[in-house]
């Protein structure tokens, strides 16, 4: 009998996400002197803030080089943030040894064929409802809703309740 998504999470401590069409919806507005930017969800902030407050490892690794989205990502507590990583699988080799995480505990959320190795080796590949269709079929758990909309939140909440700490912050205060 296959093993379930939901089953899987039971063992993640790790989330790992690539930026550009998961934290975001994968378009830039180009000004004309050139910057880029991108919109971020809300959403994804506070789950990912509830995931670091919770102690998972959260890491970014991302082909985009935008400093703005490292200043965001930074805000959110996230420490461990490679961008320009246009090989994937040796900054998730290097980020495992460096932390001590077993492949295994590792929920790594893609969307397009940069992600594409780094998903073939985790315990949990996730993609965005829009991820290229490559990435779907590798993929564990196919959230629902779209890159940069909220599919982060949606993976980090499942996998927090399914372990039993969505929330946890707030009712320890009325204990």
């Amino acid at each position: 009998m296959a093993t379930s998504y939901k089953q899987l999470m039971n063992n993640i401590t790790t989330f790992i996400f690539d930026v550009d069409g998961v934290l975001t919806d994968g378009t830039i507005m180009v000004t004309t002197n050139g910057e880029m930017y991108r919109n971020m969800s809300i959403k994804d902030g506070y789950a990912l803030k509830s995931a670091v407050v919770a102690g998972y490892n959260v890491c970014i690794i991302s082909g985009g080089s935008n400093e703005g989205v490292r200043k965001r990502l930074e805000g959110l507590g996230i420490t461990d943030i490679y961008l320009g990583a246009h090989q994937k699988m040796l900054q998730f080799e290097e980020y495992c040894i460096k932390k001590n995480i077993n492949p295994d505990q590792v929920l790594f959320m893609g969307d397009d064929i940069p992600d594409y190795p780094v998903m073939q080796e985790v315990g949990l590949a996730a993609c965005p409802q829009d991820a290229a269709p490559e990435i779907k079929d590798i993929s564990e758990y196919i959230s629902p809703i779209k890159g940069g909309k909220g599919c982060a939140r949606d993976v980090i909440e499942q996998v927090m309740r399914v372990q039993g700490k969505w929330m946890t912050q707030f009712e320890a205060k009325y204990d």
